[in-house]
């Protein structure tokens, strides 16, 4: 019987390792005496001391606490909270911008190799535009994150910081805001996020307690609305600090702000609530319909679904170009009531509301259809929700996916299906973050 051999390290043990690849989940792969770590705060070819954080049966998860031998991509982290302990909102602050980049190609090519069999798929992230100017929001670098000695400032903040629209501040027992640590509920204080909009870094939200909240949630739109919502307390644990994650989770109250905010994309003003989806990087939006638009190469006549469709952004684009049948599938009321209020102008699109796997098994959308854009949540669609898309015969489908490896299993179930995937287009919708957005066209392989 072969014994773990990670059973004679614990939590809080020190081990010095030489950091290998970038891993999906915003970590690096060290192996050691058959031992396999997945190490935060580190770079590939880094050699580094690391200290346990959990054990599992097969591998351990690590801190780099302290940075025996740097990469030449290391920086100093524009946020004090940046460090093994601190804020697990940003896994690569420690990474200049070009590398960051670098580092989330890697992670989708990996993706692509190990869960769909594609050996050689070129993967090129592309940035995004500038969010906000970078004088209002980044300020003098605040301090080197521990243990990581000395390094260069951190490049591109114009870019890398201030983006971020949507964020969840947790609130502890004593009614402190702040914002968790990497798979924990601790809520750390802070004085402000560096990576959130600049009108989100204005607000009043961390100086005071909320003793009756379990979270706050603040909102700054492309429209310029502001809307500061909490999320009772009593409502169980708040989800983790994720910016992909931008649905409704139980019920809000609104402290200041609009009920509904404006939002400016493809060439119309869109209405959501604050606590509805919308993508949380102001570019994002814009940057991600142009591409579905330029992938599909939607033509007259041609009917479309837009699965998971949320506010009617894809569908809308879409329709404008087509002039024929639309049918947008979402499962939130609100996103249905958006969806609804924004495409009023467009009655070639049905708005269904329904979960998308039950709307093809129940035939609430049936085939044949042209084009398909489904942008699932970071599960992503499924086996039964691909195979129903296969089954209606589209000329094209633009799966648009928050993540990889998720996007990957699709991947492979297409490929079983007969189909292939033609042409992925990467962006760096959340700087300073492990997550990535794609683009995905898909074509029948015949």
């Amino acid at each position: 019987m072969i014994s773990d051999p990670s059973l004679d390290l614990v939590e809080g043990d020190r081990v010095e390792l030489t950091v290998g690849a970038p891993a999906h989940g915003g970590h690096c792969v060290a192996r050691r005496d058959n031992r396999v770590f997945f190490v935060r705060h580190a770079l590939p070819g880094e050699r580094v001391t690391a200290e346990i954080t959990e054990r599992h049966k097969g591998y351990l998860r690590a801190d780099a606490v302290e940075i025996l031998q740097p990469s030449p991509d290391r920086v100093k982290p524009p946020c004090p909270y940046a460090h093994p302990g601190g804020c697990g909102g940003c896994d690569l602050q420690h990474v200049a911008g070009d590398a960051q980049l670098r580092w989330k190609e890697d992670v989708v090519r990996e993706q692509l190799r190990r869960l769909a069999g594609l050996t050689d798929f070129s993967v090129r992230v592309e940035p995004l535009p500038t969010a906000t100017s970078p004088s209002r929001i980044s300020g003098s670098v605040d301090g080197a994150a521990e243990g990581t000695g000395s390094a260069a400032p951190a490049p591109d903040g114009g870019r890398l910081l201030g983006w971020r629209s949507r964020v969840r501040y947790a609130v502890d027992a004593a009614g402190r805001p702040g914002l968790l640590q990497h798979r924990s509920h601790q809520v750390v204080p802070v004085d402000r996020c560096r990576i959130a909009h600049a009108a989100i870094q204005e607000l009043d939200v961390l100086t005071h307690d909320w003793p009756d909240a379990g979270a706050i949630e603040a909102t700054a739109s492309t429209g310029g609305d502001v809307a500061v919502l909490i999320r009772p307390a009593g409502q169980g644990a708040v989800p983790a600090d994720d910016p992909t994650d931008a649905a409704a989770h139980g019920g809000r109250v609104r402290v200041s702000g609009p009920a509904e905010v404006t939002e400016v994309a493809a060439g119309r003003e869109w209405g959501v609530p604050p606590e509805g989806f919308w993508q949380v990087h102001p570019a994002a939006a814009e940057t991600l319909t142009a591409t579905v638009v330029e992938l599909l190469r939607p033509a007259e006549g041609e009917s479309a679904w837009d699965l998971y469709g949320g506010a009617g952004l894809f569908a809308a684009a879409v329709a404008e170009r087509t002039g024929a049948r639309t049918t947008l599938v979402e499962s939130s009321p609100l996103g249905c009531a958006a969806a609804r209020a924004n495409l009023a102008d467009l009655p070639t699109i049905e708005v269904v509301e329904a979960r998308v796997e039950t709307a093809l098994q129940r035939r609430r959308v049936t085939g044949p259809v042209d084009l398909v854009v489904l942008d699932p949540p970071r599960a992503g669609a499924g086996a039964r929700v691909v195979r129903g898309i296969a089954d209606a015969r589209p000329r094209a489908v633009a799966y648009v996916a928050c993540d990889p490896a998720a996007l990957a299993r699709d991947v492979a179930t297409f490929r079983d299906l007969g189909w292939q995937l033609t042409t992925l287009r990467a962006f760096d919708c959340f700087p300073m973050t492990q997550h990535v957005e794609c683009v995905a066209l898909f074509e029948p392989a015949e």
